[in-house]
């Protein structure tokens, strides 16, 4: 949700913001917001208005009283009920306005950072930089899927029965490398001074509204029927509401979090949800990376956050790349992201392993997050988050890049430690 007076000040600059994101039909929230901003501003001051004058006749009251002047006395009192009938009223405009205020404004896109590039979707997005040369190997490699079976490590038909299409049953050494992957992935952000956390798998809905917008809500969430909660998509979620309604004082920023959690998604309208894989499921376990920081230091996180997935992936030896996410494809409360993506022997390409994402001061604003300098001024600090890995997807480009053609699946050194010293499994 963008800053109310940017829309006072510099509206044509809030619509080109849209343009840019390929959404016209957006167009109209701008007058929109303008009009009810007025109308509630304007309702405040005669409101204001009234209040002062009822002082000032509820001073006279006593006044009139005391000089025995009581029919004089009746009458101002009447205006005085009569002004606090239409305060009534005013503040039911004012409560009125500043709901549909807000909910326009929280239908105007973030302003978007410079640097964004300009596209419709995702296929517009621009590699940056690769990190690592792509295996190209001289045997075949087999599907994820297969590899898994091979080791005895999933049971895809087991977990249909129970749960249906988009669930898995990960077992033996396949669950243990799932597991060891992400207590590495713990430690490793340990060890880059981020605050280890495990929170709360299922949040509020204004909680849910405040971190992202209601179509991803609708799309992505699963709701606990009967009451007022959600299973998280993302740790990002319940880590960001950690801070709602609080007051944060500048020296209390940053703050470095890196986060553990399982995430249930409904992955409605997703491609792929019902093919024989573990690429896009319904669940699964994910080490995250949050941070929230004063304005001026966001884009220098941005780059440390999207820089820490890409090393992890290299300690492993899988080669990488960041993406630029263009325009048409940066989801509404973003001003900046990217994406990292891991090679894929088998397929001879990249495919995503990682967002990282600088959503400036939107979720602050939503989730009422404030901080204060140290000369009292008050400021909404930037959030910021990147995932650092998330099995079971991560599982498909480890034993890609790791696979041996005897199929066996080598354990890189970093990762050793987590598997009780196997260099090996299979």
């Amino acid at each position: 949700m963008i800053d109310i007076n940017l829309i006072r000040t510099n509206p044509d600059l809030v619509r080109e913001n849209i343009r840019r994101k390929f959404q016209d039909h957006r167009l109209p929230l701008v007058d929109e917001a303008i009009e009810l901003d007025l109308k509630n501003r304007a309702a405040i001051v005669r409101a204001d208005e009234l209040r002062a004058q009822r002082n000032t006749l509820s001073k006279q009251i006593g006044s009139l009283l005391k000089t025995g002047q009581k029919d004089e006395a009746e009458r101002v009192k009447q205006d005085v009920a009569d002004i606090a009938s239409q305060l009534i009223d005013l503040e039911q405009q004012e409560a009125d306005y500043q709901a549909q205020l807000r909910d326009v404004m929280m239908q105007i896109p973030q302003i978007m950072d410079p640097s964004v590039p300009l596209g419709r979707d995702d296929q517009e997005n621009v590699e940056m930089e690769r990190f690592g040369e792509p295996h190209v190997l001289d045997y075949e490699v087999p599907y994820h899927v297969d590899i898994m079976e091979n080791l005895k490590g999933i049971d895809l038909d087991a977990a249909r029965k129970t749960s249906g299409s988009g669930f898995y049953y990960l077992i033996g050494d396949v669950a243990r490398l799932h597991s060891a992957i992400l207590t590495y992935a713990r430690d490793f952000m340990i060890d880059r001074g981020f605050v280890y956390c495990i929170p709360p798998y299922m949040i509020r809905s204004e909680v849910v509204t405040g971190v992202m917008s209601f179509s991803e809500m609708e799309n992505m969430m699963y709701k606990i029927e009967g009451e007022d909660l959600y299973l998280i998509g993302t740790s990002e979620h319940s880590m960001i509401g950690k801070f709602i309604d609080t007051m944060l004082l500048e020296e209390d920023l940053p703050q470095a979090l890196t986060s553990y959690s399982p995430c249930f998604r409904k992955e409605v309208g997703a491609h792929g949800i019902e093919e024989r894989g573990v690429y896009r499921v319904h669940q699964f376990e994910k080490q995250e990376m949050v941070v929230l920081c004063k304005p001026e230091d966001s884009m220098d996180w941005y780059r440390k956050l999207w820089q820490n997935s890409v090393d992890f992936f290299r300690t492993l030896d899988i080669p990488v790349r960041t993406l630029a996410c263009c325009t048409g494809d940066l989801a509404d409360l973003k001003v900046i992201s990217c994406d990292v993506e891991a090679w894929s022997p088998r397929q001879q390409k990249y495919f995503e392993v990682c967002s990282c994402s600088n959503l400036g001061d939107a979720q602050a604003r939503r989730l009422r997050i404030r901080a204060r300098d140290k000369d009292g001024k008050r400021f909404h600090p930037h959030t910021l988050n990147n995932t650092v890995v998330a099995p079971p997807r991560m599982l498909i480009t480890f034993l890609e890049n790791n696979l041996q053609e005897d199929g066996t699946v080598m354990i890189p050194k970093a990762l050793q430690p987590y598997m009780g010293g196997k260099e090996w499994i299979g």
